[in-house]
């Protein structure tokens, strides 16, 4: 199945163009990861490549440009309450949409849920998304190679261990957790608990 127009090479330049250098890096390690990990885990490996590919394309928007979509589109207006961290996911595949032509949901899905998580109604496809860009080979962090043996050894792990680090870090800073991502939180533990 084909998931863009044009070609995978016509794809990554617009990318290309919409990011920095380092940025764009990133997102090709993302594709990568997520393709591999689709491969484990029964997914079509060109959409988890797209998906990771275009995953941060919104990432370095002012944002004015988030909030214009935000109200053009009608989307929650509690999304004005945030910021780019859960903006270039969220709102960022509004763009994707409107800016890359692609219309796969489940494409754009996985790139709403990269930067929140989401509970029982996260995808395998989002599962891999949120999983690649936590543990792509240029991620350098304590506790990175743990996240790798888990969602190597399984997505699900993976990913609850991701929530919980990522929650804990917020809450350790004083800084506001989106409510998507305490619920995706609430649900990985009891599903792991069990």
């Amino acid at each position: 199945m084909k998931y863009y127009s044009g070609t995978f090479e016509q794809l990554k330049e617009k990318v290309a163009q919409a990011l920095t250098p380092d940025r764009y890096q990133h997102c090709l390690r993302v594709s990568q990861t997520a393709k591999s990990l689709a491969e484990q885990n029964g997914v079509d490996p060109e959409q988890a490549a797209v998906a990771g590919l275009v995953h941060d394309y919104a990432k370095q928007r002012p944002d004015q440009d988030f909030i214009q979509v935000i109200k053009a589109k009608h989307l929650d207006p509690d999304l004005l309450n945030w910021n780019n961290a859960i903006w270039h996911g969220v709102v960022g595949a509004e763009m994707i949409h409107d800016e890359l032509g692609i219309t796969d949901p489940g494409i754009l899905q996985a790139v709403r849920d990269h930067t929140t998580g989401a509970g029982a109604s996260m995808s395998t496809l989002s599962k891999i998304i949120f999983m690649a860009d936590y543990i792509e080979p240029g991620r350098d962090f304590p506790g990175v190679d743990e996240a790798r043996k888990l969602t190597e050894q399984n997505l699900d792990l993976g990913v609850t261990y991701q929530l919980q680090h990522t929650v804990a870090y917020l809450v350790e800073g004083g800084r506001p957790v989106y409510p998507a991502s305490f619920l995706a939180y609430n649900y990985w533990i009891r599903q792991t608990q069990h």
